[in-house]
């Protein structure tokens, strides 16, 4: 089991910044076991959808409509990946989760962390 818990959500103004982090933590055998972690988002009344996603080695998937405002980091010593998002916009408003894809089709799911942006 990967447990993934989510910080950094917020309110922000329209074209300001926010920075989410994501920590994954479990046994070693679970961890070593994530080749993925990434964050998806959903708004109201709309499925969730892909951000952006980064394997072990770095190689990052970006929707096509994340792309230029949105950067993903991770931190493998730490478990963690980072989303930089900047020049946020209104309709940036959504749960943000942290999704964890192990190499044997496992999925997990943080809880969720709001981010509000005010026009």
């Amino acid at each position: 089991q990967v447990q993934l818990v989510e910080s950094g959500g917020g309110l922000v103004q329209a074209g300001g910044s926010l920075r989410l982090s994501c920590a994954a933590s479990g046994s070693p055998s679970s961890i070593n076991r994530v080749g993925w972690m990434g964050w998806y988002r959903q708004a109201p009344g709309k499925e969730r959808e892909l951000v952006v996603t980064i394997s072990k080695s770095g190689t990052t998937n970006y929707a096509e409509s994340m792309k230029g405002r949105f950067t993903i980091s991770s931190d493998n010593a730490k478990n963690t990946v980072y989303l930089q998002m900047n020049s946020l916009k209104s309709e940036d408003t959504a749960v943000y989760y942290c999704n964890a894809k192990t190499y044997y089709a496992d999925d997990y799911w943080g809880q969720g962390t709001q981010v509000t942006v005010s026009a």
